[in-house]
Parts: structure tokens; sequence; C-alpha cells
């Protein structure tokens, strides 16, 4: 440990807090949008029309803006004081400042779109976003950890609980095929 409390070789605690809430809407984006991302793709692979791999990304890219766009919405309304003027200037900061859930989806979109252009199948697409996702998870919480001053032993616990959101999702898509 240093003289900060930071364990050695670690991000400081207090990075955490100089960069205060653009990281935790980052960090939370990040799971968020994965997590999003990976549910509504495995969802669409079940409609009972013929595969559209290209629909199937437009709505995921839809569920995340929407998603994004409310959780900024929601954030600028809570924080809003009587009587404080510029409120609409505040609120659109806010709604942008969610980009992170939006590029979370970027991944399962590029996969779908892939399958869209014929290089493979819409199930395979899915498949394989559904792995990129999953250890996606595993970074965004390995990060979130490293980056709250955790020793990389329990950064890995972190990044391992959040994988378990993504083999949830593999789990209930295969179970429902």
């Amino acid at each position: 440990m240093d003289e900060d409390g930071a364990v050695s070789g670690s991000p400081r605690p207090m990075l955490a807090q100089r960069r205060g809430e653009p990281l935790q809407r980052l960090l939370f984006g990040g799971v968020y949008g994965t997590v999003l991302a990976s549910a509504l793709a495995a969802a669409l692979d079940h409609d009972s029309g013929p595969a559209d791999p290209g629909y199937d990304a437009l709505w995921i890219l839809v569920g995340a803006v929407s998603s994004a766009a409310a959780h900024g919405y929601a954030h600028a309304i809570a924080h809003r004081m009587p009587g404080e003027k510029q409120v609409t200037a505040r609120t659109v900061r806010s709604v942008l400042t969610e980009w992170p859930l939006v590029a979370a989806v970027v991944p399962t979109l590029a996969t779908l779109l892939g399958a869209h252009a014929g290089w493979w199948d819409e199930e395979s697409g899915i498949d394989v976003a559904l792995v990129i996702n999953t250890a996606a998870l595993f970074g965004w919480g390995l990060l979130a950890a490293r980056v709250a001053g955790q020793a990389w032993p329990g950064a890995c616990r972190v990044g391992a609980v959040d994988v378990l959101l993504g083999l949830c999702i593999v789990a209930v898509n295969v179970l429902s095929h």
C-alpha cells in the first residue's frame, strides 16, 4: 500500500472521486448497455418471422438510445434544484453523457450487421455477440474494481460476478431454443 492507501500498482481510490460522475456513468453505461444488447439479441432471435438481423440490429440500437435518453433525463430531473433555470441545456448534457450505454451495444450491432451482410447466419451472429458481451462484462467489472482501488484478485472476482450476468442470458437463450 502507498501513502494514500491504494494497493501498490492499482489506480488510487481517489481517482474515482476525482473523475466523479462521468466515470460512474461510463462504468454503468458499459455494463448496462452490454447486458441490454445481449438480452435484446437473444430475445429478437426468437421472433416468429424469417431471420432479419438488420431489423434486430435496428431495434437493439433503438433500445439502447431510448434507454440512454430515459436514464439521462431521469438523472437530470432527479438532480433538478427548485427554481433552476436552463434545465433544458442541463438535461440535454445529461442525456448526452449516457453515450457509453449506446457505445456498449456496438459489438452486438456489428455481429448482427455482419449477419445482415451475409457473412454468417443470424443465430451465429447472436452467439458471437453473446460471447463477446460476456467477455466485455468481465472487462467492465475488472475496470470498475481496479478504479475503485481493488487489487487484481478482488478485481477478477468482481469481473467474474459480472460474467454471471452474461452467462444467465446465454443459458436462457440456450434453454429457450
